[in-house]
C-alpha cells in the first residue's frame, strides 16, 4: 500500500478514543490524531503520562482532550459500559477506537509458560479489547462512518519460538478484527488491523535489549496507516490486516 497523504483536516470533527496513549505508538497517535482535527479521548494506565499528551495536545492548538485513567488488567465489563455512556453523554457519539494498549511479558519456552502471566497477557491484549469493543459499539453506530483499529504482530500472523502468551493474543486479535470486520459488514461500522512492525518503543526494547534502536522506525514513521484508517478516505477498507512497514 503506499503511504497516505492526508490533509490536515482529514479527521476535523471525529472523536477517537486511543488506549495506551501515554507513550509510544498511542501517544504519537493521540498527537497526529489531534493535529488533524479530532478530539481524542485519552485512555492509560498513568494518569501524569496522559497529563503530558494532554497538554502537548493543548500546547499543539489542538482540541480539548478527555482522560481515562484505567488499568485494562483489572477492568470489568460495567467500567466499560460506564465509560460508553460518559462518550455518548458528553459527545454524542465515538467515530475512532484504536486498540494500542497491550502487555508483553517474559519471553520464555513454552515449558515455562506462567500461568498467571499467560492470563495478564490474554486479559490486557484480548479480553479487556472485546469487552472494550462490546460496549463502545453502540455508541459508534451513531457516527457515520466509523473505525476500529486493532493492534496486530508479526508474530500473531505466524508463531515464533519463546513469543508464547504474546504471540497468541494476537493471533486471537486477528480472529477477532475478522469475526467483527465478517458481522459488521453490511453496517456502516468497518474493523481493521495494523501490524506496526519493529518500531522504536519501549516494549521492542524490552523484547530487543541489545538491538540498535536508531535502525528502527520511530512511531511518527507509522502515522500515514494510522491517519488512513481513521480518516473517511478508508470506509472500503474491512476485515483487512495491514503491514505498517514494507517486508523487508
Amino acid at each position: 500500500m503506499q503511504q497516505y497523504q492526508a490533509s490536515k483536516d482529514a479527521l476535523k470533527n471525529k472523536v477517537i478514543l486511543i488506549t495506551g496513549a501515554g507513550d509510544g505508538i498511542g501517544k504519537e497517535a493521540a498527537l497526529t490524531y489531534a493535529a488533524h482535527g479530532a478530539t481524542v479521548i485519552l485512555l492509560g494506565r498513568t494518569v501524569k503520562k496522559l497529563t503530558a499528551v494532554y497538554d502537548e495536545i493543548i500546547a499543539n492548538g489542538g482540541a480539548e482532550p478527555a482522560i481515562v485513567p484505567l488499568d485494562l488488567k483489572g477492568a470489568t465489563a460495567k467500567h466499560y459500559r460506564d465509560m460508553a455512556s460518559t462518550i455518548q453523554n458528553e459527545f454524542g457519539r465515538l467515530d475512532g477506537l484504536l486498540h494500542n494498549a497491550g502487555i508483553l511479558g517474559v519471553l520464555t519456552p513454552f515449558e515455562h509458560i506462567d500461568l498467571e502471566t499467560w492470563q495478564d497477557i490474554m486479559q490486557v491484549n484480548v479480553t479487556a479489547a472485546m469487552l472494550m469493543t462490546q460496549a463502545l459499539v453502540p455508541v459508534m453506530r451513531l457516527a457515520a462512518k466509523p473505525s476500529i483499529v486493532f493492534t496486530s504482530s508479526g508474530v500473531g500472523r505466524k508463531g515464533r519460538a519463546f513469543w508464547g502468551p504474546y504471540a497468541v493474543s494476537k493471533f486471537a486479535t486477528e480472529g477477532l478484527m475478522e469475526v467483527m470486520a465478517d458481522e459488521f459488514e453490511s453496517t456502516n461500522l468497518r474493523v481493521n488491523c495494523i501490524n506496526p512492525g519493529a518500531t522504536r518503543t519501549a516494549m521492542r526494547s524490552g523484547a530487543y535489549p541489545a538491538e540498535d534502536i536508531t535502525k528502527l522506525k520511530t512511531p511518527a514513521d507509522l502515522m500515514w496507516l494510522y491517519l488512513y484508517l481513521m480518516s473517511d478516505d478508508s470506509i472500503n477498507e474491512n476485515g483487512q490486516s495491514i503491514d505498517a512497514q514494507p517486508k523487508r
